[in-house]
């Protein structure tokens, strides 16, 4: 069976996290390519520019961007320029018209890395995946609470696929305890 991008051609924005990959093939040089446009960079500073569009969700590894950059210097894309110990990468006339033959699907895929960032970024606030990271950087910890709040999203998690009858009781039930909170945080 082949991918899901058009024409059945894997890659493509809609084939995120595929074998472990953010990007499918060709995704990624577009991106850099278009990073370039944006101002001359390094490999760490195309790896932070992603993290951050990302919310913190993708950063690349060096392994994946070196040869990235490497590809587009090859291909006339790119040109690098020693910059003291760092390789500082410029897009070129060919790498600007290449980018500009695939502006939509660059676009695509950056709209859609920064789309599941802020949802990752969501589920990772919700979820409490943060909570140890918080506690060290000097966070609060409140033990109850916090194994309270783990019960509470393991219970959503399953009610979350069950029938309308069963979400519409949860919602109810929640709505409750939410009115019970917020009399409690005004006292």
């Amino acid at each position: 069976m082949r991918g899901g991008g058009p024409g059945g051609r894997r890659g493509g924005p809609g084939d995120f996290l595929r074998a472990g990959r953010m990007f499918g093939d060709g995704d990624l040089k577009l991106v850099v390519l278009y990073l370039m446009a944006e101002a001359p960079r390094h490999g760490y500073d195309i790896i932070k520019a992603l993290e951050e569009r990302s919310s913190g969700f993708y950063a690349p590894s060096p392994g994946v961007i070196y040869p990235t950059l490497t590809f587009l210097e090859e291909a006339g894309y790119a040109v690098s320029a020693s910059e003291g110990a760092k390789k500082v990468f410029s897009i070129t006339e060919a790498g600007s018209a290449h980018l500009a033959e695939n502006r939509d699907m660059v676009e695509r895929a950056l709209e859609q890395l920064e789309r599941f960032g802020r949802k990752m970024a969501k589920a990772r606030e919700w979820f409490g995946w943060d909570d140890e990271a918080q506690e060290r950087r000097g966070g609060r910890r409140d033990d109850e609470l916090r194994s309270v709040r783990r019960r509470l999203r393991a219970a959503l998690a399953e009610i979350l696929d069950g029938p309308e009858e069963r979400r519409a009781q949860a919602a109810d039930v929640l709505k409750t305890a939410a009115e019970a909170l917020e009399a409690l945080s005004r006292d």
